[in-house]
């Protein structure tokens, strides 16, 4: 076989089979998934280590990315937001423990089911509920859009409250806003293990159990390879391994802590928190840069006495003053990829919302400043023979800044706090990281306390830093 070369035949066509298979798999590229990372033990982040997303519907994201050549990437974002981005092509597929319903499969297509959940009820100990029969009359907390709002649906004789994640449920059923929720046991299983007043009750199997899918844009071709890779991991166990692997849950009894509140668990999470600081500034100082040229160009189309300039910085002022900047903001980031073809990033789209937000209303702030400046300057300018523009840019328009500037700084303020917003389209600022470590603790308030004094201090230092400057103008009069 040496002497024929046949040993030699048989070596190069299976080591070319596996450079082959190699080249392909590469060439695949990479596959992105979209998730809403608080939701354990199926997504969320892993704050206490290296923020990765980890948990069931990862793993098994990631197994089928490797059995087909993929490399998987995950863009985070809220759930209600899964949707709209599988229809605008910003994700490839989405596993977010999503269910089959008559309504999504109308928009998307599902894979086969890859995990039948259970329905619960969680009330509180001093309150319970045990059964269906007694959520009549009474206000029942559900994920909106979730297996446990469509379920809640059917129910006859009770008040729905529906929000959007997990951690604004615990905090509702807390403070007796509602009186129960309803939720599947894996996710019910944590809720109680970290709030010891909590308590929960299994609903029967039969009226309530409903599976999970794998969602993709309608006429994916990724379904087929999707569904073929799942049935080989339900037949080698692969599935139930990993089932196993997250929702495997040691029980521990706690005591209920002095106010109901234990900032202890916030241990090992401050670090990761605090990484948030710096995308909420430079966000912060890019849209407040943005918004202050944008916003003194629209000002002097306003003066300029020119028709259609003075028209369009007077619509543009009205258009973004006169609808809610979350909704510029769904526009910018969703819209765009569907329209422009470009997938635009979380965080350049939040600048962008913000700054041409910001500019409508530093417009007129701007044009204030300019025209409270005294009119003889202007006229002594351009007795001089002094260009306009160099007039403006000059003389009129540093004494206005200084004129207007205790509004400038309000404008940043209010920047800094309203960027907080950002975090529903997954951009990781201060508030998204403590909605993490809320969703992954299972506690609402003590994360949001944190956050708050951040956003506190932040502004504290950013209103000394004005008042520092207004001291060291006025020296300079």
């Amino acid at each position: 076989m040496k002497a024929n070369g046949q040993l030699e035949e048989i070596t190069k066509k299976w080591f070319a089979s596996e450079d082959a298979s190699e080249e392909t798999a590469a060439d695949k590229g990479t596959i992105v998934m979209g998730t809403s990372p608080d939701y354990p033990p199926y997504e969320n982040v892993d704050a206490k280590n290296n923020g990765e997303i980890v948990g069931m519907d990862i793993d098994i994201a990631k197994s089928i990315a490797a059995e087909l050549g993929y490399k998987l990437e995950i863009a985070p974002m809220d759930f209600n937001g899964l949707i709209a981005a599988l229809q605008t092509n910003r994700v490839d597929f989405v596993m977010s423990a999503m269910s089959v319903t008559e309504e999504r499969k109308q928009n998307v297509d599902f894979s086969s089911t890859y995990y039948v959940a259970r329905n619960t009820i969680v009330s509180r100990e001093s309150e319970p509920i045990n059964t269906i029969e007694e959520l009549a009359g009474k206000i029942v907390g559900t994920q909106l859009g979730s297996t446990q709002d469509e379920f809640a649906e059917t129910l006859e004789g009770l008040e729905l409250k529906k929000l959007n994640r997990i951690p604004d449920l615990i905090q509702e059923l807390k403070t007796g806003r509602v009186n129960a929720v309803i939720v599947e046991d894996a996710v019910a299983v944590e809720m109680v293990a970290s709030n010891p007043d909590l308590k929960v009750s299994y609903l029967p199997a039969g009226s309530s159990e409903d599976g999970y899918a794998i969602a993709f844009p309608k006429g994916s071709e990724l379904v087929a390879p999707f569904n073929e890779v799942l049935e080989k991991m339900k037949a080698s166990g692969q599935i139930e391994e990993i089932t196993e692997k997250w929702f495997a849950t040691e029980e521990t009894t706690k005591d209920k802590p002095f106010l109901n509140l234990n900032f202890g668990i916030l241990k090992g999470y401050v670090p990761y928190i605090l990484k948030g600081i710096y995308v909420t500034l430079l966000f912060t100082l890019v849209s407040a840069a943005f918004g202050f040229i944008l916003g003194t160009i629209l000002s002097l189309f306003k003066i300029s006495g020119i028709k259609p300039l003075e028209w369009f910085a007077t619509a543009y002022t009205s258009v973004f003053r006169g609808t809610p900047l979350l909704l510029q903001l769904f526009l910018i980031y969703y819209a765009t990829p569907q329209v422009f073809d470009y997938d635009i990033s979380p965080l350049m789209a939040a600048g962008l919302a913000f700054g041409l937000n910001s500019a409508a209303y530093l417009s007129e702030t701007i044009r204030g400043g300019i025209m409270a400046v005294d009119k003889g300057q202007r006229e002594a300018a351009e007795a001089l023979g002094i260009p306009y523009w160099t007039m403006m840019f000059r003389i009129i328009l540093p004494q206005a800044v200084r004129t207007i500037l205790p509004a400038l700084v309000n404008e940043c303020v209010a920047l800094l706090k309203e960027s907080s917003l950002v975090s529903v389209i997954g951009v990781m600022d201060i508030m998204r990281r403590a909605n993490v470590v809320q969703a992954t603790e299972f506690r609402a308030l003590e994360a949001l306390l944190f956050a708050g004094l951040i956003y506190y201090v932040l502004v504290l230092i950013l209103t000394s830093f004005a008042r520092l400057l207004e001291r060291r103008l006025r020296r300079s009069d």
